[in-house]
């Protein structure tokens, strides 16, 4: 199994986004493509030789054939072991457990998180550094920078290897360790929650439904909450990881979990409702005709956290990122701990998590964690409701009720306007930031804006700046709209309008949202000209 030097160039568009490298399948699997990406991490970093990487991915199509491009890589550049899951499946989450709890140098980690999977759709690889985090903005921009000037990969000729079955395999001389994906994740998930008082739950009669969208969280799901928790066998649907993830589409929004959501609105509702995407990263919360916001549920979870034998001492502090509802800043403020506002970008949370300043974070995008792992993680949210439940005694919508009438109610949404032609996206924020400095005191219909800027932020840690990270612009009267273009997408741009509308009235806590931020929304499209700029008159997608 000889290593091979094989001569290469240097191949366009494979800049980082907020998550690592994503784009269709198909452009994956041109000739050096994948090749030329991965050499470029290993370089990036520093070189791989003498170290031990996790790999794994969401099971979507071309995962299997790309892990196998990965080990023979690998074991050319020099690695001393590779920890793989069983049949190639790890969620992000679980991944970034592994890396943690092994000690290894970091791992790859294949997927495209909440975006289709198939021949026809959507692949992505990343690489999470020694921590289990996304990779830092200076490691991706070194990473990037190999990719532009690569002339040669190291790849070992070596037929692919049995990943369905645990043990040890070797690739000239490498370690390959194929392991129980679920088992250490599982493990992991008892030391934090009460699983007595969850399984006094569903013994009690507590029902639940689970979506797992045909994606990662389907084995951990059958595992955790029917295995070890006794919920109801059929209580996790769509539990089967498929490649094309059932031609859906892996993102738990009330969009397309809408069997989920049928179910939750139906008159025999279930007690409780979830779902993940497809690397097991995010979440969706519904109760009986009750949809919770990703925003609201981060302000629940900070809330009740310490109701959790994990959480019982408290929370060092809380991050959002810029775009997701202040309804977690009120909650923070009443607890007495801080509050940080960074980027969207799992990344930006990393460093506030090892310096021990916040234990809870989450994103406007159905993405929430803690100090366990560094990176969202869906499954735990639902763990975390669950425990929260067991704990109260009551209903998600009583829990609703106490944290709005402890705090205020965010009225929140979010448009999405995707596959919008990039040079108009462009054109559009170049114009919004041309208006920025006047904008004060200007009315767009029946708001008058109080201030707007373009957020920058200055990382408390380290002392680095990230700027251009999308506008800001609060009306007087607690309202607000922010404009940001997505990084997460493989074509076009997507443009990202979120409302946001806070109500302390108790007489008003349990108004129709879309009422509610209709004035923001008027506001936010006569401001933006978004119709004029781009064609579109309504969104793709309201969350």
């Amino acid at each position: 199994m000889p290593m091979q030097t094989v001569r290469t160039t240097p191949i366009e568009g494979q800049k980082p986004g907020t998550s690592g490298l994503r784009k269709k399948t198909a452009v994956f699997r041109l000739p050096h493509f994948l090749e030329n990406y991965v050499q470029s991490i290993f370089d990036g970093i520093g070189g791989i030789e003498g170290k031990t990487l996790v790999v794994g991915g969401d099971g979507r199509f071309f995962n299997d054939d790309a892990i196998q491009i990965i080990l023979r890589m690998a074991s050319a550049n020099g690695a001393v072991r590779c920890i793989v899951g069983q049949d190639g499946i790890l969620s992000t989450p679980a991944a970034s457990h592994l890396i943690r709890l092994l000690e290894s140098d970091g791992g790859l980690i294949l997927s495209a998180s909440h975006n289709p999977g198939g021949p026809n759709a959507d692949f992505g690889l990343k690489y999470n550094g020694k921590n289990g985090g996304p990779a830092s903005e200076a490691i991706t921009d070194k990473i990037f920078a190999r990719t532009q000037t690569i002339d040669c990969y190291k790849i070992v000729a070596a037929d692919n290897i049995d990943l369905s079955t645990l043990g040890t395999l070797h690739i000239e001389g490498m370690a390959v360790d194929i392991v129980d994906p679920v088992s250490d994740y599982a493990a992991l998930m008892e030391t934090i929650f009460d699983f007595d008082k969850i399984r006094a739950l569903f013994a009690g009669g507590f029902t639940m439904c689970f979506d797992a969208m045909h994606a990662v969280t389907g084995p951990y799901a059958h595992t955790i909450l029917e295995d070890m928790l006794g919920a109801d066998k059929g209580t996790v649907i769509n539990g089967l990881p498929r490649s094309d993830f059932g031609n859906g589409h892996p993102d738990p929004n009330p969009i397309w979990a809408k069997e989920l959501m049928d179910t939750m609105y139906s008159g025999a509702a279930p007690d409780f409702g979830a779902a993940s995407d497809g690397d097991g990263d995010r979440n969706m919360i519904v109760g009986p005709g009750t949809y919770i916001t990703p925003s609201d549920s981060l302000a629940l979870l900070t809330f009740k956290a310490h109701l959790a034998p994990a959480y019982r001492a408290g929370l060092s502090g809380v991050a959002r990122s810029m775009p997701t509802s202040r309804a977690v800043d009120r909650v923070a403020e009443g607890l007495g701990i801080p509050c940080f506002e960074t980027p969207t970008g799992w990344k930006f949370f990393g460093n506030l998590l090892d310096a021990g300043k916040v234990t809870l974070c989450g994103e406007e995008s159905a993405g929430t964690g803690s100090d366990h792992v560094r990176e969202k993680d869906g499954l735990w949210a639902v763990l975390l409701w669950l425990n929260i439940l067991a704990e109260t005694k009551t209903s998600v919508a009583g829990l609703m009720t106490d944290l709005w009438a402890t705090y205020g109610r965010c009225y929140y949404s979010r448009l999405d306007y995707e596959n919008v032609d990039s040079d108009k996206a462009t054109q559009l924020f170049g114009s919004l930031r041309a208006k920025l400095d006047g904008l004060s005191g200007q009315n767009f219909g029946d708001l008058e804006v109080e201030n707007a800027d373009e957020f920058e932020y200055l990382d408390p840690v380290d002392g680095s700046t990230s700027a251009g990270q999308g506008f800001r612009v609060s009306f007087i009267g607690q309202s607000r709209a922010v404009f940001r273009l997505s990084g997460t997408g493989t074509s076009g741009a997507t443009i990202r309008i979120y409302l946001e509308q806070l109500q302390t009235d108790a007489n008003h806590l349990d108004d129709d949202p879309t009422q509610v931020l209709h004035p923001v929304r008027d506001a936010a499209l006569e401001l933006s000209d978004l119709a004029a700029i781009t064609g579109r008159t309504k969104p793709d997608v309201i969350t």
